[in-house]
């Protein structure tokens, strides 16, 4: 069996464990549970908690003291037990211990699973930058699979859909122990920092990665919003007669898969645009592409407006992958090779912690301040976002210093 080949389950795994609850949890909370909004915003932002401190954390432990296929296999196993739990549960406090340590073991294994995929990759002499991106969007088609399986066989209302994830996550976790060793880099002389797997903070000392990693967090802002508020604002529209039947209310969850569809055909152009404009345009595109994102679902609905959304669902594949695949091979490259499991942990702290956080707060701001009397005007809240993306359109290649030379040896990353 190849290593492509099983790096390829390894990552089909990964976000499968995501994608059979991300998208559907809220609809489970809400109808069947009876979380009112704030509950549920609260629920979801227990990604956001976790990846400010477990990412890095686990990226220490990994750069320091136990091998990272091991570390990513122990959190999938911790995980999947936090699942099964919450799937009995009923109150909103518990429910919210369990998806709180749920996320605290399974939103560092996003990072670990990259970081696992570098080392075996350039163990076995191939590129990262040229092999890593085909063999990641199989981890999208994972993610599809899971919320096609949770919809079509009557589960997003179901804690079913939780024991489908944990499933997936054990045998993950099995998987994970029969990976090629990715043991940490021998350093007998540390320092103090060295010891507690600080010096991937040390990037922050460079001007370059500083602003890229602030553009980052910016950048998982406007992630946090697609995902706390896309369903949502498609549910709505079954309050309109004219809406009520229509595919994009009855099946919200498939109309948003195409959203992941999309990241499979963008995550394949990224060698090429990498090599071709580097990291720089690259982002610029991603943060156009939120533009955009944003822009239609504002002017889209179910109906007459359904092409509308249908490109804002394909646009998102720019938006996610240009800015989070291409993001995280470029702290790759970045950072030392003795720091890469905490600097990739870093990435997740900036982008789905810190990001997310700060997303959730103000983003739920911008939705109470358009809503009057329960009802929401979706129209003002997208495009509101969409200026906010277009304001770090305009600001990020004013402050990002960087010069992609396409004939270098490494033409997608120059230090």
């Amino acid at each position: 069996m190849s290593i492509k080949f099983r790096l390829i389950v390894m990552n089909f795994l990964e976000f499968f464990v995501w994608g059979a609850w991300l998208i559907s949890l809220g609809g489970y909370m809400f109808n069947v549970l009876h979380f009112n909004g704030v509950q549920v915003g609260s629920i979801y932002g227990t990604m956001g908690i976790a990846s400010i401190f477990t990412p890095a954390l686990f990226g220490i432990v990994a750069d320091r003291w136990l091998n990272a296929e091991r570390v990513l296999g122990l959190c999938h196993f911790i995980g999947a037990g936090m699942l099964i739990w919450a799937s009995t549960l009923h109150d909103y406090g518990t429910f919210y211990v369990a998806m709180l340590l749920n996320s605290f073991f399974f939103m560092p294994t996003i990072a670990l699973n990259n970081t696992v995929s570098y080392i075996i990759l350039e163990r076995k002499h191939l590129s990262v930058i040229k092999d890593f991106p085909p063999i990641r969007v199989w981890g999208t088609v994972g993610f599809v699979c899971a919320m096609w399986l949770v919809d079509l066989t009557g589960c997003s209302l179901s804690p079913l859909q939780l024991y489908i994830s944990a499933g997936a996550g054990v045998i993950l976790a099995i998987y994970a122990f029969t990976m090629p060793p990715c043991a940490p880099v021998p350093n007998t002389k540390r320092s103090f920092a060295s010891s507690l797997g600080l010096d991937a903070f040390t990037l922050f000392r460079r001007r370059k990665m500083l602003i890229f990693f602030i553009y980052a967090m910016l950048l998982g802002f406007a992630l946090q919003i697609s995902n706390a508020f896309a369903s949502g604002f498609l549910n709505d529209f079954a309050r309109d007669a004219r809406y009520a039947d229509s595919f994009g209310v009855r099946h919200s969850v498939l109309l948003i898969s195409i959203s992941q569809i999309s990241e499979t055909l963008f995550i394949l152009t990224i060698p090429f645009f990498l090599r071709r404009f580097g990291i720089k345009q690259v982002m610029i595109m991603s943060i156009f592409a939120w533009v955009f994102r944003f822009g239609l679902f504002g002017i889209g609905n179910p109906g007459s407006g359904l092409p509308f959304l249908v490109l804002s669902m394909i646009v998102y594949g720019m938006a996610f992958d240009f800015f989070n695949i291409s993001g995280s091979l470029f702290v790759e490259r970045e950072a030392d090779i003795k720091i890469r499991a905490s600097a990739q942990g870093l990435f997740m702290l900036m982008t789905n912690g810190f990001g997310a956080w700060i997303g959730t707060y103000i983003s739920g701001r911008v939705v109470d301040y358009f809503t009057t009397d329960g009802v929401k005007d979706w129209h003002s809240i997208w495009l509101t976002f969409a200026a906010y993306a277009l304001a770090l359109g305009i600001t990020f290649p004013l402050v990002f210093r960087y010069k992609h030379d396409p004939t270098a040896a490494t033409p997608a990353f120059q230090h």
